[in-house]
């Protein structure tokens, strides 16, 4: 999606934070930290949600974008955005996608909500399932022949060892040595293939997905949080710590531009929810 951007409008309001920004050294590009293989994040062919945001922020500073890419994994951070050498710069500037308050960077304001949710195929065990409670309210006969794909450590496989369907559950790895493997391979792949019956991920991986699965109809149902299982989240990008010209910047663009910021999010199928885990407007 193409944006029509009013650059005199918005570089008024950018003039003071980046004036105070050309005390700390005015950069030379927009340069962005992502994962060179994880959409619909980001990839190293520019095809992904912070992709574009960075293209959007690059186009309004006047600056060329520029990518530094590293696996998201363990580490990434420290690799990336507080990774510098002797006598050389750092590797990137901002990471365009980070939990409001991740405490090894400065966040900023956030920009989205989004929350986890249940991708089942049309037609299939679950069809009308349309909540949480919906699920676990299946007739036992249907329940215990369910094979439920979540990742380890999650907010999913909690909620569903705390209903005592572990059995229903097939559990994947969160972290994977290999670089090529990505989050939305259990939809793409085990879900399209009928390895599952249903996977519980992370909102903007499921609506991506659920898209891009060719010859398969698949319902994305976003789940509400409940006691003891947190499944919504706010999103905001991080900076380095002491950098504050920098990151009143990146603040203005993402006030002036959170119109466009919605669009390319809803763009990509991003399931967005308001601070009570209801759809957003």
């Amino acid at each position: 999606m193409t944006f029509r951007l009013i650059p005199a409008l918005v570089g008024a309001a950018l003039l003071l934070p980046l004036a105070a920004a050309a005390q700390q050294g005015s950069p030379a590009a927009f340069r962005a930290c992502i994962d060179p293989s994880n959409l619909p994040f980001s990839n190293t062919a520019g095809e992904g949600i912070e992709n574009k945001i960075a293209e959007l922020f690059g186009r309004q500073l006047g600056l060329k974008v520029e990518y530094y890419a590293f696996p998201q994994r363990m580490g990434f951070i420290r690799n990336t955005l507080r990774y510098r050498l002797p006598g050389q710069d750092y590797r990137c500037d901002i990471v365009l996608g980070v939990p409001d308050g991740y405490d090894l960077v400065a966040t900023t304001r956030p920009y989205y909500r989004s929350t986890y949710a249940l991708v089942y195929p049309k037609g299939g065990p679950l069809e009308g399932v349309r909540s949480g409670q919906a699920l676990f309210d299946l007739p036992p006969t249907v329940a215990r022949k369910l094979r439920i794909g979540v990742y380890d450590k999650s907010p999913a496989a909690t909620w569903l060892a705390k209903h005592g369907w572990e059995d229903q559950a097939k559990v994947y790895p969160i972290l994977s040595a290999d670089p090529e493997q990505y989050p939305g391979e259990i939809i793409e792949r085990d879900l399209a293939e009928g390895k599952i019956d249903a996977a519980v991920v992370w909102g903007p991986i499921a609506g991506f997905y659920a898209k891009r699965v060719r010859g398969l109809e698949l319902t994305v149902v976003p789940l509400k949080s409940e006691p003891g299982v947190r499944f919504d989240y706010a999103i905001a990008m991080g900076v380095r710590h002491g950098e504050p010209a920098w990151k009143a910047t990146v603040e203005k663009l993402i006030a002036d531009n959170q119109g466009a910021l919605t669009a390319i999010l809803r763009e990509y199928n991003v399931p967005l929810v308001d601070d009570r885990g209801d759809p957003a407007p």
